[in-house]
C-alpha cells in the first residue's frame, strides 16, 4: 500500500509542478483546467516515452 501511496504522490506533484510552470510561462496568477489537462497530457507523454520497449527502439 505504501508503494502505491508513494506512486500516486510522485504522479501528483509532477502535475503540480508542471501545471505551476505553465500558469507562470502564461503570466497567469492561478492554475486553471486547462493547465492542468496540459500538464497531464505532457506529464503522460515523457513517460510513455521512457518505457523499456520505446527506449530498446531507439538508435
Amino acid at each position: 500500500m505504501g508503494i502505491m501511496n508513494s506512486f500516486i504522490n510522485d504522479i501528483f506533484e509532477k502535475l503540480a509542478q508542471e501545471s505551476s510552470k505553465l500558469a507562470r510561462y502564461n503570466k497567469k496568477p492561478t492554475i486553471t483546467s486547462g493547465e492542468i489537462q496540459t500538464a497531464v497530457r505532457l506529464v503522460y507523454l515523457v513517460n510513455s516515452l521512457n518505457t523499456p520497449c520505446l527506449k530498446a527502439l531507439r538508435p
